[in-house]
């Protein structure tokens, strides 16, 4: 099984977070988004995953050193690819077409999921959708009375079905997905300037490959930070216990209200934390109350009282009562 990760968008809807972190590195419960998808679908697969390509922008060569070792801790090999430009999801899976042979997976590194299913490795293909309340902001697909998929259809206006793709799309023989998307491109057919994947996904279907559906529990939204937020609330409830407090971290005169993350090396003082807060590595609060939070790495935090926020790395901040929205390397002292 190879998997492929395209991850080359720049995050604009997060920033500031993203200005100096790739969206899929930002950390939720303690861990990259990726980190966390990847681990994820290995979960519901019982085929070990060989290879794994991340593709990518200029992010720089730690960020890729990173990427190399996701990989290497599910022990498959990884990866790195570049798309140079920003023409399509399907253009971006065509930047790894040397992976797309046999069982493959696709899954764009922008949302998380939680699924209590294992991957059914004799299907033709496998699009995981989740039911929405409103369809009209997503792609949905049509299923027939054999609950294989009919139709592929891009933010309807009027209701043809509740059933979302959240990005995540395995293939039995992905020659066949190469072979569609290479003349896509050869032919140069786009839409809105772009070579999009729906369209290989119809012309598949149209040359007898069946596409059935794979239904998640939970679909989980990185987008900006309000959604990163309530995500990283509800994806501490899936870590167990042990999962949660690092060893090294140092908690003194504090109580804690869980489900709490805090990393290695982390010093919680004098203050009142959770629920819902995920607190980096080597980050120092005193005298502070935080709820519903992710706070990065490096920072120090004091007297601070904050909720439904998000703090970045080698941050500092004193005196503060908000709700926030601060990027690396930022100072408030108010």
């Amino acid at each position: 099984m190879n998997l492929i990760i395209p991850m080359a968008g720049r995050g604009k809807r997060l920033r500031p977070h993203t200005l100096t972190t790739p969206k899929p590195l930002v950390h939720i419960a303690g861990k990259p988004i990726v980190e966390r998808l990847v681990v994820d679908i290995a979960s519901v697969c019982e085929q070990q995953i060989v290879e794994i390509a991340f593709i990518i922008g200029d992010f720089g060569e730690e960020v890729e050193n990173s990427l190399i070792q996701i990989a290497e801790s599910l022990g498959a090999k990884g990866r790195i690819v570049y798309q140079e430009e920003a023409l399509g999801t399907a253009h971006a899976i065509h930047c790894a077409k040397e992976l797309l042979q046999g069982n493959v997976i696709v899954a764009f590194a922008d949302t998380l999921f939680k699924a209590n299913f294992k991957l059914d490795a004799n299907s033709d293909g496998i699009i995981w959708v989740k039911q929405v309340e409103d369809p009209s902001a997503f792609g949905v697909i049509k299923l027939d009375d054999n609950n294989v998929i009919t139709d592929f259809v891009e933010k309807p206006e009027d209701f043809v079905s509740d059933l979302a793709i959240i990005g995540i799309y395995y293939f039995k023989e992905g020659e066949k997905l190469r072979e569609e998307i290479q003349q896509l491109i050869d032919q140069k057919i786009m839409s809105g300037g772009e070579y999009q994947l729906t369209v290989a996904l119809e012309n598949l279907k149209k040359k007898g490959v069946q596409f059935v559906p794979g239904q998640v529990d939970d679909w989980l939204d990185c987008g900006n930070k309000k959604a990163t937020v309530e995500t990283n609330k509800i994806y501490l409830t899936y870590l167990k216990k042990e999962e949660l407090i690092h060893q090294s971290a140092k908690i003194v005169n504090t109580v804690i209200i869980p489900p709490v993350y805090i990393a290695d090396g982390a010093v919680l003082e004098n203050c009142v934390v959770g629920p819902s807060v995920s607190v980096g590595a080597k980050t120092r609060i005193t005298n502070s109350i935080i709820e519903n939070t992710i706070i990065g790495s490096d920072s120090n935090l004091s007297f601070a009282n904050l909720k439904n926020s998000m703090v970045g790395k080698n941050v500092k901040i004193k005196y503060t009562q908000t709700d926030l929205s601060v990027g690396d390397f930022n100072e408030i002292d108010q």
